[in-house]
């Protein structure tokens, strides 16, 4: 038995094999089939209270028969016990966890009860069961308008959009709900840097009104910081002291980086005006930035959120090892290419087919100098190769089978885990942080456990690949720093009278899958959801 919107009808309905229902589950154990069977034509002839009591005899002597249990849960939603009814599809999917049809009835239920929170957790499920739809991610969007609840609203919507792109109805739903919701400034304050900031303004441009700032001066940047409900920094440089010094209009928030920390401009923030503090995670980096605040913790509200990976940008490939070494980033002394060279010549001699491919300009024109003279040197001007900036890193990596670096300090170290994520296998040096960053076995110390490391037999590249989509991919630093944003939104409400959501066209006005219809379907276990 499987519950839904009802269109057909009022009621449930016995459905058959042709219409295309929700997934069947695997047979119930009889062990009472007269009561089980009876209660089943009763449930068909819309007699739900004497279906109820013939299946609760079934499961009284089968009382972890899933099959069953769905079925009465299905039946107590019929008779407006969805409360009841959801303990029931629990119990149920704890002995059959695999059953998209009792994970269907018990969002369904979770819906009637006005528990959207609950049903959305469903979802990720619903998705790789393939039975997700923009029908139920409407409704649920529903629900949460019904609750004042902005924020789970507008996602719902969009997911719904990312299922079904056509429904041009639900644009200027989203359109009304973003237009509620606190305005946001974006300001950078390393100019043109914005490589960090672009998928978080992607974010934030579809559930808020944004603006970036573009002017020149304070009192432009103040200005804009009056139009917003909230400001987000990006970069903790002389940007923030001046923002940070001027009275406070809105809430804002700072992501630190790497390099400010070794600065002094975090010293002459008044962080008194400061939110939230979002750092990268590097532990080495807090520390320099508690030297120069030790009381930051008690003056700002400290977050950490690692910088993701977009994996549509880096293809992964299953590689064989081979013999060809990349290292990507910009050339100074930070990078240490230097210590590189000297574990390139050492590799060179153990086996000279091992090649060295670097992506990325020379900052300093010494450091160029240099390391083009010693290359010459070691005698490595056909081993060491200098490519220069490259536009696409991701079709450049795909003739390399090593992601190297000598840094000896990253906030993380993007180039390595996005070569990790194209499969290559990593090789860095232990600079301070990275211990907590990256598995030990791709840490080195000396040239010797480099060597070692690039002629060992062990090359994985799926499981470099899944280290980073579990640690740092782009959806969950995104979805961290969206719960930021919503928690903000959440306490700007708290100041606010009135209702937050008054002019939402009503759902029933706009399009029948908003329907507030919550009769239930009961449907034959043997036919498919539709779709």
């Amino acid at each position: 038995m499987t519950m839904g919107t009802n269109s057909n009808g009022p009621g449930p309905h016995l459905r058959n094999t042709a219409n295309g229902n929700p997934p069947q589950m695997q047979n119930s154990t009889f062990g009472s089939p007269d009561y089980y069977q009876r209660g089943l034509e009763l449930a068909e002839a819309g007699r739900h209270q004497e279906a109820l009591e013939c299946i609760q005899k079934h499961i009284r002597t089968e009382p972890e028969d899933a099959q069953a249990l769905n079925d009465t849960g299905a039946i107590l939603h019929c008779l407006n016990r969805s409360d009841e009814a959801i303990n029931h599809f629990i119990k149920a999917r704890s002995l059959q966890g695999d059953s998209a049809e009792i994970v269907w009835n018990l969002a369904e239920a979770y819906l009637a009860v006005g528990k959207p929170d609950e049903a959305a957790q469903l979802f990720d499920d619903m998705e790789r069961m393939g039975m997700l739809s923009a029908d139920v991610l409407n409704r649920t969007a529903n629900v949460f308008l019904n609750q004042g609840n902005k924020a789970d609203a507008i996602e719902m919507l969009l997911r719904s959009l990312q299922i079904a792109p056509n429904q041009e109805v639900l644009n200027p739903m989203i359109e009304v709900i973003r237009n509620k919701r606190p305005k946001i400034a974006f300001f950078c304050g390393l100019k043109d840097d914005v490589k960090f900031l672009t998928d978080i303004y992607e974010l934030a441009k579809l559930r808020y009104p944004v603006k970036f700032f573009e002017g020149q001066n304070v009192e432009q940047m103040y200005d804009l910081m009056k139009w917003s409900d909230i400001s987000w920094f990006e970069w903790c440089t002389d940007v923030v002291v001046e923002a940070s010094r001027l009275p406070k209009v809105c809430k804002n928030i700072v992501r630190l980086h790497r390099f400010e920390a070794y600065q002094d401009w975090p010293s002459q923030v008044q962080w008194e005006n400061i939110d939230v503090l979002i750092t990268i995670g590097n532990p080495f980096v807090k520390d320099a930035l508690f030297k120069q605040v030790p009381d930051i913790k008690e003056r700002a509200w400290l977050v950490t959120i690692p910088n993701g990976v977009n994996f549509d940008e880096f293809r992964f490939i299953d590689r064989q090892q081979g013999k060809n070494l990349a290292c990507v980033g910009y050339l100074n002394m930070r990078k240490n290419p230097m210590f590189l060279l000297q574990c390139m010549q050492k590799l060179h001699y153990i086996d000279p087919e091992y090649k060295l491919f670097f992506a990325g300009n020379f900052q300093d024109q010494m450091l160029e100098q240099y390391i083009k003279y010693i290359v010459g040197a070691l005698d490595l001007e056909d081993v060491v190769f200098f490519d220069g900036w490259q536009e696409n890193i991701n079709s450049w990596l795909q003739d390399k089978h090593y992601i190297v670096s000598c840094s000896i300090g990253e906030s993380q170290g993007m180039g390595p885990l996005e070569g990790m994520a194209c499969g290559l296998k990593p090789v860095i040096h232990n600079f301070p942080g990275a211990s907590q960053i990256f598995p030990s076995e791709f840490l080195f110390n000396i040239s010797e456990e480099f060597c070692e490391q690039i002629c060992s037999d062990t090359y994985e590249p799926q499981s470099y690949r899944k280290f980073v989509e579990k640690n740092y991919s782009l959806k969950n630093q995104l979805s961290k720093i969206n719960g930021i944003l919503t928690l903000l939104e959440a306490e700007i409400d708290s100041q606010q009278d009135g209702n937050l959501i008054d002019g939402v066209p009503s759902a029933e006005s706009t399009t029948p899958m908003f329907g507030n219809n919550r009769e239930a379907r009961i449907v034959d276990r043997t036919t498919k959801h539709e779709m």
